[in-house]
């Protein structure tokens, strides 16, 4: 299942969910001011991170200049209280499923989350090529569903 990391009034995270909208792409929206941002939540998004806090924590927030945080220095448990805490300090929006994270709204690399089937299909099949193109779930993006057989 995709998360999908949010705050009200990020413009990004609206481009994010309407992409996956648009994409008929299902995805749990959790808002990091609200109570669901839980120490599990964080822990997986700082285990997929390549990076660790690079890719998720703004060194620009206020709270980390004012505090000159080292976040490399802190115990895990300690890092996920501190977010907790002060969730305006991540990068939004952060988009997980089960192998990767993707922090921001980036139009070529939001596309690795469009499932396998469908972006092969994509490559290689057109209305052209396709009779059932209409109705076919894995040419055409805007027939609901996944998991149709190919014609």
């Amino acid at each position: 299942m995709i998360k999908i990391y949010t705050s009200p009034s990020c413009s990004s995270c609206r481009k994010v969910k309407k992409w996956f909208e648009d994409n008929k792409i299902p995805f749990v929206e959790k808002n990091i001011f609200g109570p669901f941002l839980s120490a599990e939540d964080l822990m997986e998004v700082i285990s997929k991170s390549e990076n660790g806090t690079d890719d998720i924590i703004s060194t620009r927030s206020k709270i980390v200049q004012e505090q000159d945080i080292d976040f490399d220095s802190m115990k895990i448990s300690e890092l996920i209280a501190f977010i907790q805490k002060n969730p305006s300090i991540l990068k939004r929006p952060i988009i997980v499923d089960d192998h990767r994270v993707q922090v921001g709204y980036n139009e070529e690399e939001i596309r690795t989350f469009i499932p396998r089937a469908r972006r092969l299909a994509e490559r290689y099949c057109s209305p052209e090529e396709c009779e059932n193109y209409a109705s076919c779930h894995y040419c055409n993006p805007q027939v609901q569903g996944e998991g149709a057989q190919k014609p």
